[in-house]
């Protein structure tokens, strides 16, 4: 109580600091990539930044060409690598040829301060450490600090944007660290002289100490977002005095923010979207709730439609509790994927209920792998250490074997090696006998190997942060439960479920067994179920942890993350969650995080939707249909899937039967029971659902366009959507609290064949005809048919626990007052959901408001 207290007076508080005039905020520019060139050594260096406008927190691509090839000292970057950064702050006068800003004000220099061991720098080229010389000249050293300490060793300042200066301890300063900064210390240059790394940009969310994206109001009273500066900073081959390097075995590198490196530094500016300023305080408010697949689509079209004078705001919400909220008439507009009364145990309401197609995206497996050849891999494979793999392909069963924890490394400690007479045994705990000859992990899988050849002769360490285990997000979700079905509509994965080995002789973890007779529970493993059980009860003291007195679980070794979208960050940091480093000097002792994994050492496999696996860079796995083509989630693949779906709302089958169709694309669709609205209500409403089905249907990075990660509606599902919102504007039925009833009828149900073929219709509503457009719910005490939606929807069994409680934290958030006192109410009772609607309005992009109440409510949780 008290943490949601004090979480919601900071908001309060920070409310009335960055909330910002009501003024419309200047859209990005779309096509913003730039190519700059290098200078001096790096004359002939060319790099290109995939985006430099409209930016939030996202990742972009840097990349570049006419390098030369990385060398390495040991496990050391040597000569010739690249490091991004971001920084701050206006032109220092430096180079009037490419204008950047100070060496003071960037984000660099947070590597480990601990277990180096493996760590691939020096000391000095991923710190803000600099030797002191007299002669400026020499190369990868300083002019100006440490001039007045022993022996010349100092350290450049950090200066943050509110002034505060960092003098020492800058590796790990209070504003960022190792786990937080997003700087790249090490990119590789390949043998072709080329090389590619994807940044994350940072708001003034995520990184206060650079103020990216605060707003700045202009004479003419637009406001834009305050811009900041990616910085490039190539290392070379010249020694210390500007000679080519005598001793290859000796990294010689410096900090990229010493004197001499930063006359190479290469800037580009970076445009970002004012946080703070994309709706008018005081504005009317229209709230929606809803599915996460919509979350980024909203986040976009919320700032356009402030114009209009209306905030809709936007409360991410489980996909039961938003069912549960709008049958119950808690709230108004809720963004479902399945029909209200399609969960176990409830029933649809009576009434009207009409439902809008807006948004067609799907759930991914994305992942963050880089190679990491083994002694026995070719030289073509060797040659690529480092790079990230761009593909992969999945069949259900082998993400069965993911999402059932069957890997023999994923119950971490249950089998060991024992060395005997120089000859290695492994041997299993009482019980994990059936792990002992099952794959340590997905990269040495047989079955992987024979679908993913360039995977093979790696050397990756399977172990709970790499690949033995999917990384998902807690909660009860119709993404979840789409990802069951998907994996139940196959005969191999549901052979393999139910205790069948697959042809290599791996065994599923019995635990997770649909067969009640393997299940060392004794009853069968439900796999029609919309959540990521830890089905297995595991426990013990992490190998290779002697001194530790703390055991860990299965929900230690694969900790849930609060959404898809933390999911997507966390994979693309390479944030492996687990707490696998055991601190004897903590008091008391603790498990703590490692940190992120090494640059060229990142393997990261996660559970996403495509709108966060692009807005993060992620690569997504093609994943085989029923067709038995392997299909990434592209807007294409995504239309083609949509093609097969059915009812009202339209729901897609896993079993799509279109060649291109990506098996997992979901189509989310408003809901509304306009019999308990006002007039005004139902017009606000009709206003959104027009706006997301015309120009919010525009692929593009400006305010109100439609994200990546979504595929833009086909002309039968918009007309759908459309006759809906006539149909609003125009229902003949009494409105809730005696609003005024509307006028007129609505068009005919819109489109034929596939998604278009219905919307539902018939039946009456208060003795008046129902609106075209609408569905007629069953009468009072009638269950709604299970999966009569789509073949493929399966009936929740029994066992699982209820649906997440319904969150109404967004109604605190218009006054800062009332809403520490509400926060601390409803703290307790949080449970994954991302508020961005009154957010949205006072902090323009939702990412400060859904992180702090997302975070304090997973606390809770867990």
């Amino acid at each position: 109580m008290a943490v949601g207290a004090t979480a919601g007076a900071l908001a309060g508080a920070l409310l009335a600091v960055a909330a910002a005039p009501g003024a419309g905020a200047a859209p990005a520019t779309a096509g913003s990539a730039v190519t700059v060139s290098g200078r001096g050594e790096f004359a002939d260096m060319k790099f290109t930044v995939s985006q430099t406008e409209g930016l939030t927190d996202r990742a972009i691509t840097v990349s570049w060409t006419g390098g030369t090839p990385t060398t390495f000292a040991g496990n050391q970057f040597n000569t010739d690598f690249v490091q991004i950064m971001q920084c701050w702050g206006d032109d220092d006068g430096t180079h009037p040829d490419n204008p950047g800003p100070p060496r003071t004000q960037c984000e660099y220099g947070a590597s480990p301060t601990t277990d180096r061991s493996n760590w691939p720098g020096n000391g000095d080229d991923d710190t803000r450490a600099v030797v002191y010389r007299a002669k400026p000249g020499h190369y990868g050293q300083d002019d100006t600090y440490g001039s007045t300490l022993p022996y010349g060793l100092g350290e450049v300042p950090f200066t943050s944007v509110d002034g505060t200066v960092v003098t020492s301890g800058t590796q790990n300063n209070r504003f960022f660290n190792h786990a937080t900064t997003n700087e790249i210390d090490f990119a590789r240059t390949q043998a072709d002289g080329t090389g590619s790394e994807i940044f994350e940009t940072q708001t003034l969310n995520e990184a206060p100490q650079l103020g990216c994206g605060a707003p700045v109001t202009h004479a003419d009273g637009t406001v834009t977002g305050r811009s900041c500066w990616l910085v490039i900073v190539p290392q070379g081959h010249l020694d210390l005095d500007g000679e080519p390097y005598e001793d290859r075995t000796q990294v010689n590198a410096g900090s990229p923010v010493s004197s001499t490196n930063w006359k190479n530094r290469i800037a580009v500016r970076l445009g970002f979207n004012p946080v703070g300023a994309s709706c008018t305080i005081g504005a009317e408010q229209q709230d929606t709730i809803g599915s996460e697949l919509v979350a980024e689509a909203m986040s976009s079209w919320q700032a356009k439609l402030c114009a209009s004078g209306t905030v809709y705001g936007f409360t991410q919400l489980g996909d039961a509790d938003t069912r549960a909220r709008i049958t119950s008439g808690a709230d108004t507009l809720g963004f479902v994927t399945r029909p209200l009364g399609s969960d176990d145990g409830t029933t649809a309401p009576t009434g009207t209920v009409t439902y809008a197609p807006v948004a067609l995206s799907g759930v991914v497996i994305g992942f963050n792998v880089e190679r990491q050849p083994g002694s026995t891999a070719t030289s073509e494979q060797k040659a690529l250490e480092g790079t990230r793999f761009t593909s992969m392909k999945l069949t259900p069963r082998l993400i069965a074997k993911l999402l059932t924890e069957s890997y023999r490394g994923s119950p971490w400690g249950a089998v060991k090696t024992v060395y005997s007479g120089g000859t290695a045994t492994l041997t299993a705990a009482q019980g994990y006998g059936w792990a002992l000859h099952n794959p340590a992990g997905l990269l040495s899988d047989p079955e992987f190997l024979a679908l993913n050849p360039e995977y093979a002769n790696q050397s990756i360490p399977e172990n709970p942060s790499t690949d033995t285990d999917l990384e998902v997000a807690l909660g009860h979700t119709d993404a979840a439960r789409h990802l069951w079905n998907y994996v139940l509509a196959d005969k191999d994965a549901r052979r393999f479920l139910a205790g069948v080995p697959d042809d290599d002789g791996m065994r599923v973890n019995p635990y997770y067994s649909t067969n009640a007779d393997l299940n060392p529970t004794g009853s069968a493993f439900t796999a029609a179920r919309d959540d990521y059980p830890k089905a297995d009860p595991w426990t013990t003291i992490p190998p290779g942890s002697a001194e530790a007195t703390v055991k860990q679980g299965m929900t230690d070794f694969h900790p849930y993350v609060d959404d898809m979208l933390l999911a997507a960050q966390h994979a693309r940091r390479g944030d492996q969650l687990w707490k696998s480093s055991w601190d004897a000097t903590a008091n008391p002792p603790v498990w703590k995080s490692p940190g992120p994994q090494n640059v060229g050492q990142r393997v990261q496999l996660v559970v996403t939707d495509a709108a966060s696996a692009a807005r993060y860079g992620l690569q997504t796995a093609g994943l085989r249909n029923s067709a038995g083509k392997y299909v990434t989630p592209t807007s294409a693949s995504l239309t083609a899937a949509a093609t097969s779906a059915k009812g009202s709302p339209a729901v897609v089958p896993v079993t799509a039967s279109r060649t291109g169709a990506y098996p997992l694309a979901m189509l989310v669709d408003a809901v509304v029971r306009p019999g308990q609205l006002k007039a005004a209500e139902r017009k606000s409403y009709a206003a959104l659902l027009r706006y997301a089905v015309q120009a919010g249907q525009h692929t593009g990075i400006e305010l109100g366009d439609l994200p990546l990660g979504y595929a833009p509606l086909g002309r039968a599902l918009r007309g759908r959507t459309l006759t809906a919102a006539k149909s609003l504007e125009t229902y003949k039925g009494v409105g809730a609290n005696g609003g005024s009833t509307g006028s007129g009828t609505g068009g005919s149900a819109g489109g034929s064949g596939g998604a278009g073929a219905t919307t539902g219709g018939g039946g009456t509503d208060a003795g008046t005809g129902t609106p075209a457009g609408t569905m007629a719910s069953p009468s009072a005490g009638s269950t709604a048919p299970r999966g009569g939606t789509a073949p493929d929807v399966i009936t929740t069994a029994g066992g699982l626990t209820p649906a997440d409680p319904a969150v109404p934290f967004r109604l605190a958030l218009p006054v800062g007052a009332g809403l520490g006192a509400l926060a601390g109410l409803i703290a307790p009772f949080a449970a994954g959901w991302r508020p961005r609607g009154p957010a949205v309005a006072l902090f323009g992009a939702p990412d400060f408001v859904r992180r702090t109440t997302r975070r304090l409510g997973g606390r809770f949780r867990r």
